[in-house]
């Protein structure tokens, strides 16, 4: 997803009267723009896809967080909402990767990289977020890289 098709979203989400992913567009324009602002490209800068990734996964991680918090809290009022806005956000994202996907690719990286044991897990474990990276959630990825030397 580019900023473009996030204001043409926007766009659509107005014509809709859809106000919960009208809020959640905007404010991922707003922190696309933050984004630009700190990589030195002005409020104007465009993001190239990348850039836009992270800032949509990191806004889908702000929301699994939010969400756990309100549970452990006693506050699913609260969760609720944020539910909503996740499951627009994770719209926005890639596909992500099946557990048995995710295990091929570690095997093959293990191999690859010559990991047998527990020592390399924490390169294995770069090295598969680095290739995954959009594709696959962090969790998901440690999970299989644990259950490998376990």
């Amino acid at each position: 997803m580019t900023q473009a098709e996030l204001k043409e979203a926007m766009k659509d989400a107005m014509r809709a009267k859809d106000s919960v992913k009208l809020a959640v567009i905007r404010g991922l324009i707003t922190a696309a723009m933050n984004e630009a602002v700190t990589k030195g490209k002005g409020p104007d800068g465009v993001l190239d896809e990348g850039e836009m990734l992270s800032v949509i996964t990191r806004a889908s991680k702000q929301r699994k967080d939010s969400i756990e918090q309100f549970e452990k809290g006693g506050r699913p009022d609260l969760a609720e909402p944020e539910k909503a806005e996740l499951v627009i956000i994770q719209a926005m994202l890639p596909a992500q990767m099946s557990q048995e996907e995710i295990v091929a690719a570690a095997t093959a990286k293990a191999a690859e990289m010559g990991v047998v044991d527990k020592t390399g897990a924490n390169k294995l474990m770069g090295m598969l977020m680095k290739d995954l990276k959009g594709r696959a959630d962090g969790n998901d990825v440690k999970a299989v890289v644990d259950g490998m030397f376990a």
